[in-house]
């Protein structure tokens, strides 16, 4: 049953991830943390980080991940296998009607009218992401001042060596080493 679970879980986040892995990553953490409680916020970041830093899409590999967290390894064939059908059939339909009518003006703009809604999810997925960093917390914390210090140190040397177009494996790998630095001497 838990497989079915996921792999319906993961075809409901295929389906709707309109705009890559990042914008499936709060239609992810809806199904896993909130209506299924398999995954804790924590486990979660944890997940979308090491989805970040190992080969291939963020999306997948996050299915995957969850899949092999929540069932083992069926667990993440059943995830994953989910993730990735409703694309399947999407794209062979999608690919039908292109060679059959060759005008597709108006999945052009069905796609077109999604993207803000695909913005949207981008951000409030980062604004729980930054909350996380810095005060530990998937809401608005109750008392700003209690701060990770740890996040507060990394996020803006990240964002600087994002904006100064560092390649994103130079800055996981740093990140990482900063942490385990400051963990080591007590910043925490």
């Amino acid at each position: 049953m838990i497989y079915w679970e996921l792999f319906w879980s993961f075809v409901q986040v295929g389906a709707f991830c309109v705009g890559g892995g990042y914008a499936s990553m709060p239609l992810i953490q809806a199904q896993v943390i909130d209506e299924h409680g398999w995954l804790t916020m924590q486990q979660f970041i944890d997940i979308f980080t090491i989805s970040q830093m190992t080969p291939g899409p963020i999306g997948i590999n996050a299915a995957t991940f969850v899949g092999t967290k929540v069932a083992g390894m069926p667990g993440a064939v059943a995830a994953t296998a989910g993730f990735v059908f409703p694309s399947v059939i999407i794209v062979l339909l999608l690919a039908r009607l292109f060679f059959k009518y060759g005008d597709i003006g108006p999945v052009r703009g069905v796609l077109n009218g999604l993207r803000p809604a695909v913005v949207a999810l981008i951000c409030s997925a980062g604004m729980s992401f930054v909350l996380l960093s810095l005060w530990n917390t998937e809401t608005l914390p109750k008392d700003f001042t209690k701060i990770d210090l740890v996040g507060c140190i990394v996020l803006p040397i990240s964002l600087w060596c994002i904006r100064h177009k560092m390649s994103v494996i130079k800055l996981l790998c740093m990140s990482g080493a900063l942490g385990l630095f400051l963990g080591l001497v007590g910043i925490r």
